[in-house]
Parts: C-alpha cells; structure tokens; sequence
C-alpha cells in the first residue's frame, strides 16, 4: 500500500457560522454538536501483491447516528489474459478486526459501492447496531490488482442524532410441520440481496415453494445478516436453516447450521493454518463444513484445503457442467479409498446457488431421509449420507441392495458374507429418455434407456467381494438425443447432463 490520506469534508446542514471549520476524525471540536453530517475521505494505491485485507483505520466520533461508507477505485486497461483490478469492502467496529473477533459489522463483497448502519438498520449485507466511538476498520479486498495498481477512494460519513429504536432479528423456527421419517427435498446454498444476489428473501422463499422444496440454507457470502430477516418468511411448510458460504481466497465452503446470527470468518488462505479452527467452530454447533463447487475456475474458488475437515462436498452446483464432472470423479476415487482403508466416507449434495432470475430454484436440490423436519434431523441426514441428488422435484428415485435376508438403502451399509448374492434394486421417474446406471468402485456395471415415458426399474446382481458400494447416476438424452455410453472412448462427451445421483449404499463383508 503506497499510502492512506486522510480529510475531513464538513456537508451541507451544518449551522451557519461552523461551515469551513476543519475537525479531526475522532475530535469533538466547537460546533459539532450543530453537526448533522461530517464526511472522512480514504485514499491510497495498493501494488500488484497487495495483502488479501487491507484494514483503513476511522475514528469515529461520540453521537454518531449512522455511519455511510462509499467506494470507488480506478479501472486501468489491461492487456489481454491480465486480471484487472476489483476490490471487495466490508467494515469491523471498535472491537477490533482480529481473526474471527466480535468486531465484524458486515461484508458485501464488490456486489455494492455503498452501505450503511445505524442502530435499527443496516443495508443488507451489514448488521444493525449502534454505532459506538473507537476506532473502527473499512476493509478492502483487493482480490485482482492490475499491473498499474489500484487507486482506491472511500468517504465515511457519520450523521449526528440521536439513535433510533434497536433492531430485534427475527430468526427462523428449527423445526417446521413434517412428515415424521421421511424424504425431504431442500437447496443448501442459495444467495439474496444480503451478499451477491438479486433475489430478496421473500423472493427465495416463495420460489422454494414453488419448486416444491420442504427446505432452505441461507448461504449468504461472508455474512450472517439475513439470518435475522427469516422468520416471517419459514413456515410450517418451509423449514429455513441459518448457514453461511464462507469465501476465502483458496475455495469457498458451506457452512450449514450456524447458530442464529453466528459469523465465520473468511480471511485465511491454505497456507495459514487456520482453516481448521473455523470448521470446529461450525460443528461445535452441529453445523456441516461443505466445500462448495471445488473445481469452479473462477479467481479464489478452487478447493485448496483437502477434505479431512470436510462433512460432505458439493459435487453438483447449478446446471451441470465440466466442473461438475470434475467434482464427481474425484469424490468417487475419494470413496474407493475411504472403503480400502476403513475411514470416513464423505456424502456428496446437490445444490442450486442461486442468485438471482432467471437462476431456477432447487436446480438441483438434496432429497435427504429424516427423522422429521427439523434442523437437527436435516443435518443429521445429510451427515449420514442418506441423500440423493434431483435436477427438480418431477424426479423420483429409489435404490435398494438387498441379500442375506437384509436390505439397506441410500447411505446405509449391507454386512453380509463375500459371495452372498445381492440384489440392487432402481427405480426411476421423471426423466424421459434418460439413461440409469449403477457404478461401484470398479466403475460402470450396468446401464438401461428410459423409455419415453422417464421410468424404469434396473436390476443387477452383485456381491460383496465384487462391490464395496453401489451408486446410481440417471442422465439426460446427449445434445443430438442418443443415451450416451459410459465404457466407450471417443472425441465427444460421453454423457449428457445430470438429472439425478446417489450417495452409495455400502455393500461390508462380515
């Protein structure tokens, strides 16, 4: 960082008299109490390196009743292939910016160039309260500078007033009107206009109902305000679980089932150790650490921290594309190995992230077995891997392996001798012309066409010693209509798109 400059701007509304009169940032100098408006301006260039957070000091002043921050940085001309500049904001209060501390105060990415906070508002993005004297922090995140720099410009403005009534959250019910044990459809990661989305939470919400989804993850990026704004809008019809997608320079993960109102920091690379420290402060509250679309190519979201931390991983986000294959085979090597040396088997989920129209909704979703329709529960069926993944709500699916006199499902194991016969079982809805097969830890082994009509049952018998798990993938038609065929090489995609997949039904010898 070449420097910070510093000034202060005394704005229209002051009484006569005081205009023109200088103060300093944290001085309570003659005439303030006339104030009703005073502006500090930040200034400075950040080199191509720059630290990830660059943390500008302000002091604010007593009797402040909101604070205003606004933004803008130079777009220099790069040549092609070269990133250009773009930089993120967010602010900490007087507690201070320590990793992970109290001070957070909310974060908008470079979704904004503008926000506020007062005692009962904030712009979405930011938290509510009273804006105390001290010193408090605009934070930068230069996460692409361009080869001249980026020149950056911030003005802070403290309105003078008194502070208006103190925002109570509203946080969503844990638990909403079930079905007992049963499969429940939800999308665990979803975005409104309280980080990068255009949706407002009314919006999400009815759109989860009108995908037929029994529940929601709030996933906002870097920030728990929205937690606060959920609870007119659950319902018994709409369980909305409290969770964050925490975006850090090496990957984004999930964090699903936050305590209401509980902030994850973000700012920590692979390389810093600390990772692990924010997944325990996850599940000490029984929440999920999920590393999101790890192969994305975009800047900062590929997966860099392994998985031994992890609960589940997203192999499916949004509409299904290469990075999405990418996810899949990998999670598949990662069981084969888990079973060969008796670790943990981590479940994969499906979910829409969402943003803004034309975004579906519930494109793909988790279809999760529950106890009931709670949050435990959820989580508890998601942690277990008994869940399967659905582009919509029109496809069904159900897939059993059974022998030995026993029968066990989707995230369940089947202890039986080695060369016992078993039967696996799939049935399938809702995907016309598609293509099911069943896959273990030797790959494909058995595939069928749907018929126009999108249902069929396949059958296959298996053992023990041949397969320790079987999973199912349903397919759409490829582009020029054909099925698709999982054992050939050539210069085309095999397949076409997912329209649903399975966590395994584990197949133990005893």
């Amino acid at each position: 960082m070449d420097g910070i400059g510093q000034r202060d701007v005394l704005r229209a509304g002051a009484v006569a008299g005081v205009t023109g009169v200088a103060l300093g940032a944290g001085t309570a100098g003659v005439g303030q109490a006339a104030e009703s408006e005073r502006t500090v301006v930040l200034t400075g260039r950040l080199a191509t390196g720059a630290a990830d957070f660059v943390h500008l000091p302000v002091d604010v002043p007593s009797g402040v009743r909101e604070l205003a921050v606004r933004y803008e940085y130079d777009r220099p001309p790069v040549p092609a292939g070269t990133p250009g500049n773009s930089c993120d904001i967010g602010i900490f209060d007087e507690r201070g910016t320590e990793l992970g501390g109290p001070g957070f105060r909310g974060w908008s990415g470079g979704f904004r160039t503008e926000f506020a906070i007062s005692r009962e508002q904030a712009t979405p993005g930011y938290l509510p309260g009273a804006v105390r004297p001290g010193r408090w922090h605009v934070v930068l995140g230069p996460y692409q500078v361009a080869p001249q720099g980026l020149a950056y410009r911030v003005e802070v403005t403290f309105r003078f007033g008194a502070p208006g009534p103190a925002f109570v959250p509203a946080y969503p019910a844990e638990r909403a009107r079930g079905r007992g044990r049963a499969w429940y459809r939800g999308d665990c990661h979803l975005h409104t206009v309280h980080s990068d989305g255009r949706r407002l939470p009314e919006e999400v919400a009815a759109g989860a109902r009108a995908a037929g989804l029994d529940f929601i993850v709030s996933t906002e990026h870097n920030t728990s305000s929205a937690h606060g704004v959920w609870g007119p809008l659950a319902g018994p019809d709409l369980l909305v679980i409290p969770g964050e997608e925490v975006t850090t320079r090496n990957g984004h993960w999930l964090a699903l089932g936050v305590e209401p109102g509980q902030w994850v920091d973000w700012r920590y690379r692979a390389r810093d150790e600390a990772h692990q420290r924010f997944t325990r402060q996850v599940r000490a509250h029984g929440g999920l650490v999920v590393p999101a679309h790890p192969y994305c190519p975009y800047v900062a979201c590929q997966w860099k921290f392994g998985y031994e931390d992890a609960d589940a991983v997203e192999v499916w986000n949004g509409p299904w594309t290469y990075d999405d294959e990418s996810a899949l085979d990998s999670w598949d090597a990662r069981l084969a190995k888990a079973v060969r040396h008796g670790r943990r088997r981590l479940p994969a989920i499906g979910s829409s992230d969402a943003h803004s129209s034309p975004q579906p909704i519930g494109a793909p979703h988790t279809v999760v077995l529950a106890e009931d329709l709670t949050r435990d529960h959820i989580l508890a069926g998601l942690r277990a891997g008994r869940s399967w993944i659905a582009g919509s709500t029109a496809v069904r699916l159900e897939l059993t392996a059974t022998g030995h006199g026993r029968q066990a499902g989707i995230g369940e194991r089947l202890t039986l001798p080695a060369d016992a016969p078993v039967d696996v079982r799939l049935t399938v809805a809702g995907v016309p012309n598609g293509t099911a097969r069943l896959l273990t830890d030797e790959g494909q082994l058995r595939q069928q066409t749907l018929p126009a009509s999108g249902e069929t049952t396949l059958t296959w018998r298996t053992t023990a010693s041949l397969a320790a798990y079987v999973r199912a993938e349903v397919r759409l038609p490829k582009p020029d209509g054909t099925p698709g065929r999982g054992n050939s090489m050539g210069p085309d995609l095999p397949w076409g798109p997912m329209a649903a997949l399975t966590n395994p039904v584990f197949l133990e010898r005893s």
